[in-house]
């Protein structure tokens, strides 16, 4: 995933949506996104990362699970 305001875009849906976790740039390019909430949410966030903002490309997406860490909100981490 890359583009113009996409850590913004995945952070400000999530914030709509009540999922918790976080979004950050990787030196490579792409974007690591932690998301927690129930299943169909996420589901539909998925969805959305996939259609972008705009301004960017999704290329593809890889969902793996991982054990719930209680996030409190969700933030953009540098």
């Amino acid at each position: 995933m890359q583009g113009v305001g996409y850590r913004a875009f995945a952070s400000s849906l999530a914030r709509r949506m009540h999922i918790s976790g976080w979004v950050r740039n990787l030196a490579d390019g792409d974007v690591e996104i932690v998301a927690e909430a129930d299943l169909p949410t996420i589901e539909i966030f998925i969805e959305r990362l996939e259609a972008g903002n705009g301004y960017s490309r999704v290329d593809s997406i890889t969902r793996s699970i991982i054990r719930s860490s209680g996030y409190a909100s969700f933030e953009i981490e540098h």
